[in-house]
């Protein structure tokens, strides 16, 4: 049975973006341009207030900061 919202309630997803770009020495912007992206869907995915994210552009992020997707997100429980 999958949990309820309830259970769900105080854990959240992080992005490490931040982190990766700043080891990699690489902007925001640049990294937009480098997987196609718009900079404001990637300040969305930095700053955490995304919903979602496709497998391509999980994967197209992991290739030019050449992490791991485990690298880019962290699982936070309450």
């Amino acid at each position: 049975m999958p949990p309820s919202n309830d259970d769900l309630e105080g854990a959240r997803i992080m992005v490490k973006l931040d982190d990766l770009l700043y080891a990699r020495r690489m902007t925001l912007t640049e990294l937009a341009d480098r997987v196609g992206l718009t900079l404001a869907n990637l300040s969305i995915l930095k700053t955490g207030k995304a919903k979602a994210i496709r497998f391509s552009t999980l994967a197209a992020i992991c290739r030019e900061l050449e992490c791991q997707p485990g690298d880019l997100l962290g699982y936070q429980a309450d």
